[in-house]
Parts: C-alpha cells; structure tokens; sequence
C-alpha cells in the first residue's frame, strides 16, 4: 500500500510502498477515507513529540474511512461500517490499523472529511471546556491562536455552550472566520494590544492556549480572580515558565490538558464527549471549518502549509484511493 512515511527525524517525510498491517484481535483495519492533520505531525517529523512512534513510521493521527476487517474479539463494529478514529499515526496511508476502542461509527450525512476533522480538534476543546474548566454559560473565555485549527473548535464550541468568546488571532481573514464561529470580540494578536483591551472588558474566567511562550504571559496577566488557564499546547515552540506567586495572587488555577492521555486514564470520557461532538455536528449547532482538501500526492505540500501557518481551520488529506 502506499504511505506517506518519516525514516528520518533529518529528513522530509517520503511516499513509499509498505506491507498492509495486520489486525490483532481487538482491532479493526479501515481503508482511508480522509486523514487531519494536526501540528503533532510537524513536530513527529522532528522526534520531538511526546509520543513520537519509532522509526520508519507513517503519519496521521485522525482518519475517517471504511472497515475493512475485524478482529474476532471485535464485536461493535462490522466490516462495511463508517468510522472515525483516533490513529495516533498511520492514517496517510491507502489502510490503517487501529484499536477497536479508539472507534466511532460516522452519522449516515456527514462526510468523510467532516468526520476526520472532529477527533482531536474539536475533542481536544470540548472535553477541555467541559470536563476540566467546567465551562458554564456567562463565562469569558479567551482564545489565543483562534485562527489555528485547534482554536478555532474553541471558539466555536465555547460559544455553543454560552460563553462570551474573546478569540486572538493573526490578522483580519482569521479574525472573521473567528467571528462566523461565535466569537463576541476579535483581537489580532500583531497588532493590538489585548491586555490592556481585556482589561477594560474585567478580565476572563477562562483561557484556552495552544500557543505558550509570550501570548502566555500576557493571558495570564488577563484572568480573573479564580480563572481557570486551559494549558493546550505550545505552537510558539516557546514552554513558558510559571512563577507561583502570580497564581496565588489570583487564585488562578493553572491546568495541563493532553487529550489522548484520557484513552488510558479515563476512555470514558473522552468517548462520551466525542459523541457529543458528533451529535452538536449532526444537529448543526457546530460546523467544521475545513481550509482545504489535498489529495494524497499533495500531503507534504498540506504539511508545508500548515508548518507556514497559512491554513485557518483544518487541513484534510484524502486517501490515496478516495474518489470522492
């Protein structure tokens, strides 16, 4: 099959030609529909990633397609059903290999590549928002890089939920697209001067960084007494450090949030609020904003461009057998 593969941490991922994997008995093989991307990718490429699978390996961490085949301890799901599933890697390539568990079958209208922007993007916000900032309508939440396709699912989901959405982005195409999807107020992030601006609105209950470095420091200088600061990622390539004391001043709770950790320490959770997900996708009350679809020949010009920062929303790389 084909695939697109790291065989070097110093080197461009290549398009090659590998064996079909095999099952075990809990797992089912899903021919490729659909495959996100997401800036883990970027940063499995480099071996920097804190799950980074050992080499050669193909990347991929979300994909939607169609079952293939099933283990014989599989009993949920059936050869011929539609799926989205959380790889981890492997999904650019014609068929991946995954966990049972880490299934969902696709609602009958809602397309493969719909489906394969939903598992980390929108999962990673709403099980976030939710279950670890215990969001309720009224609050202000801040959103640093809104425009990403990470932050965007913020926005969107922060204001499904009545929030009052501060979203911070990089220019004004960003900032619209921001605003289509709930955002109250938009800053952008070269420009303004969001401190001094979320200041004057009384500061905000709730941050959601993916970005870290400075953007950090200056969310945190914006929390309100007893805020809740959603740790996500560090776009920047900047791990900022934390003096205590600015914590307690504020009563300001500080937490770290990794999305695929709940497949070990709390599945059920993490199960229930993709459900969820699908559930607010198929009634309407969230819709995906995907920037692009390439196709597979087009996957390392896809990483290109999300690597350069010029997508809004989500990156979709079709199966190397998708026709539609």
């Amino acid at each position: 099959m084909r695939a697109l593969q790291v065989e070097d941490h110093d080197h461009r991922p290549v398009f090659s030609n590998i064996l079909v994997p095999s099952i075990s008995p809990s797992q089912v093989l899903i021919q490729t529909e659909a495959c996100g991307l997401n800036f883990a990718d970027l940063l499995m490429i480099k071996g920097v990633y804190q799950e980074t699978p050992m080499l050669p390996f193909s990347l991929g961490m979300e994909v939607a397609g169609n079952v293939l085949a099933v283990g014989n301890r599989v009993t949920d799901i059936n050869v011929g059903d539609r799926v989205v599933a959380f790889t981890g890697s492997g999904g650019l390539a014609e068929f991946c290999a995954v966990d049972v568990s880490r299934c969902l079958k696709i609602p009958t209208a809602m397309s493969y590549e719909t489906a394969a922007s939903v598992p980390i993007g929108y999962g990673t916000s709403h099980l976030s928002l939710t279950h670890r900032a215990k969001i309720k309508p009224g609050d202000k939440l801040l959103v640093l890089g809104a425009g990403g396709g990470v932050g965007l699912t913020a926005v969107e989901i922060g204001a499904a939920l009545g929030a009052k959405v501060i979203a911070v982005a990089r220019g004004k195409d960003k900032m619209n697209i921001c605003e289509t999807r709930g955002a109250e107020i938009t800053l952008d992030s070269t420009v303004d001067d969001v401190r001094g601006i979320v200041k004057k609105l009384g500061g905000v209950d709730i941050v959601y960084d993916p970005v870290g470095g400075d953007p950090f420091l200056t969310a945190l200088s914006c929390c309100k007494p007893e805020a809740r600061y959603l740790i996500i990622g560090f776009a920047s390539g900047n791990i900022p450090q934390i003096k205590a004391n600015h914590l307690l001043l504020k009563n300001v709770n500080i937490m770290g949030f990794y999305w695929g950790g709940y497949l070990r320490h709390a599945p059920e959770a993490l199960v229930s609020s993709l459900n969820q997900i699908l559930n607010l996708i198929v009634d309407g009350n969230l819709k995906p904003y995907i920037n692009k679809v390439y196709e597979f020949d087009q996957a390392l010009e896809a990483l290109d461009d999300l690597k350069a920062r010029k997508s809004i929303g989500k990156l979709i790389v079709r199966g190397p057998k998708s026709k539609n």
